[in-house]
């Protein structure tokens, strides 16, 4: 079933009743979709902080109150230990494994932190006649870790995690200019061209998610990616996390319009 016209109440309760877990590029288009980090009340403060320092790759859609599974403002009625197809648990900054529900292991101490996501520009680059691959691909977007620091915060420092979609050379201004009118959803590209500059060694072998086709006459184009908080968990090593599974995103009831300048 074709999901870019389903609303997001609809597809949230299918993932919470199971009937659906796959990837969320190209669904409900024209909302929001936002990455989820849950920590510890004690370490709160200190990614927020981390997200204040590094608006780019973190730009903050809501906070959750402490131990709450619900929202006041991006999705009210949503279940955020239901309602994303996939989550992943770390503990000590490893990866325990993935979940299509968490509720078993949520804790009452828990602050959620929903941050804005890429794949909420990816129908205005599409109205506007620029190719999104992954969404012709059927697949999860390529994601990649880089050698771009982020600011640290308390206990929180890595690097910047990047989503990359390549586009025709004579369409990357286009791209940039779509894209840096939502700095919510991470705005601008970080990095257009040669991915050695930025760390990254092989394309073809992607950090997260799936790699695309890169046609003739494209280049790939890196935006700044809310995965970049789970790349920071791993070097940050908290006693306790969940995310989301990259590429698993909480469809929001925000239009993107609604995160434009």
């Amino acid at each position: 079933m074709d999901y870019a016209h389903a609303l997001p109440k609809e597809v949230r309760e299918k993932f919470r009743t199971g009937e659906l877990d796959g990837q969320t590029s190209g669904m409900c288009e024209g909302y929001a979709q936002a990455n989820l980090v849950c920590l510890p009340r004690e370490l709160a403060y200190d990614f927020l902080l981390f997200a204040q320092r590094n608006p780019r790759p973190c730009p903050l859609l809501e906070v959750s109150d402490t131990g709450s599974r619900t929202l006041h403002t991006i999705a009210p009625g949503a279940d955020l230990a239901t309602d994303l197809p996939r989550y992943r648990i770390y503990q000590k900054g490893e990866l325990q494994g993935e979940y299509t529900d968490v509720r078993p292991y949520w804790r009452d101490d828990l602050v959620s932190f929903l941050i804005g996501c890429s794949f909420s520009f990816e129908g205005d680059l599409l109205a506007a006649d620029v190719p999104v691959r992954q969404i012709e691909e059927g697949r999860n977007v390529p994601m990649y870790n880089t050698n771009i620091a982020c600011q640290p915060a308390g206990v929180f420092h890595g690097s910047m995690v990047v989503s990359m979609r390549p586009i025709p050379y004579a369409l990357v201004p286009k791209a940039v200019q779509i894209t840096g009118q939502m700095p919510r959803v991470h705005g601008a590209p970080i990095h257009i061209g040669d991915p050695e500059v930025i760390g990254i060694h092989d394309l073809a072998h992607p950090d997260y998610g799936e790699m695309v086709t890169i046609h003739e006459g494209e280049v790939p184009v890196f935006w700044p990616c809310g995965v970049t908080p789970q790349n920071v968990i791993m070097a940050s090593k908290p006693d306790f996390c969940i995310t989301h599974s990259p590429g698993h995103m909480l469809i929001t009831d925000i239009k993107n319009v609604n995160l434009k300048y």
